[in-house]
């Protein structure tokens, strides 16, 4: 993702937005390239858009939420679609405060980040023509009343767009940790892809399809100099990649569909 061009900055003004764009540290999301500093964040974001991308509904002029955001990536990948208006969902102070000073360098007026959580989404009813929401069902501790929630806030006929962890399988399950997961606290229900599918037809969302599937690797989740704490290689077994270092089945990541009628 770039915002501005490197011969737009002096070296001089470019080292200053790297010092201040690095107090914003560690980045998860990214990459980006802000005149001309590169961001090599911890995810390589860019890949779970070019899977999402064929299975977006048409965003141009269109309200959009995307509910937990972080810094913003995804809006400023949704701004090129010309929608009306994305409205960000993001608790946390220093994800909120990058995406503000990303967003002042980008001037896209159309892009609006709320200090909200999942939980405030039944304040929105019946206002958004898609929602987007990736990495945070397992953080849920009733991913089934979220889902309801968001289900609300849509318009009848809108999309959404879930991306989740998930463990491999068939069976329509969900394993619950006992304690953590991957070292992650705050991970609740991990659900096969059948079992994400099974639960957005509880909540009452309709076409329901799973659309793209695959593993997690430690070249999509990494370590950086923009992000150097631990991250996905150190979460997995060494002895065994199938599984975490708790023991549990290592993740996938699935993409599923659905409507709301």
């Amino acid at each position: 993702m770039c915002i501005g061009k490197k011969e737009e900055l002096s070296s001089s003004e470019r080292a200053e937005v790297r010092h201040c764009l690095q107090a914003f540290m560690p980045w998860r999301k990214g990459p980006f390239d802000i005149f001309g500093v590169h961001i090599d964040a911890e995810w390589q974001s860019q890949r779970k858009w070019d899977r999402l991308l064929p299975e977006l509904p048409e965003l141009a002029g269109a309200m959009v939420a995307d509910i937990g955001c972080n810094n913003g990536y995804y809006m400023f990948r949704m701004a090129h679609h010309r929608p009306r208006c994305v409205v960000g969902f993001e608790p946390m102070a220093q994800h909120y405060f990058t995406f503000r000073s990303l967003n002042a360098m980008a001037g896209c007026d159309f892009l609006h980040l709320l200090p909200l959580g999942v939980e405030h989404a039944g304040f929105f009813p019946n206002s958004f023509d898609c929602v987007f929401l990736m990495g945070v069902l397992y953080h849920r501790a009733n991913p089934i009343e979220c889902l309801h929630m968001i289900r609300s806030a849509l318009k009848p006929g809108g999309t959404i767009l879930v991306e989740s962890m998930a463990i491999p399988g068939d069976e329509s399950v969900a394993l619950f940790p006992e304690k953590r997961y991957g070292k992650m606290p705050g991970v609740y229900f991990i659900p096969t892809g059948s079992c994400l599918v099974h639960w957005l037809k509880r909540a009452g969302f309709t076409a329901v399809k799973l659309f793209c599937s695959h593993p997690m690797t430690g070249a999509e989740q990494r370590r950086t100099p923009w992000m150097t704490f631990e991250s996905f290689n150190d979460f997995i077994s060494r002895k065994d990649p199938a599984r975490t270092c708790e023991g549990y089945p290592a993740p996938i990541r699935v993409f599923v569909r659905a409507l709301k009628d």
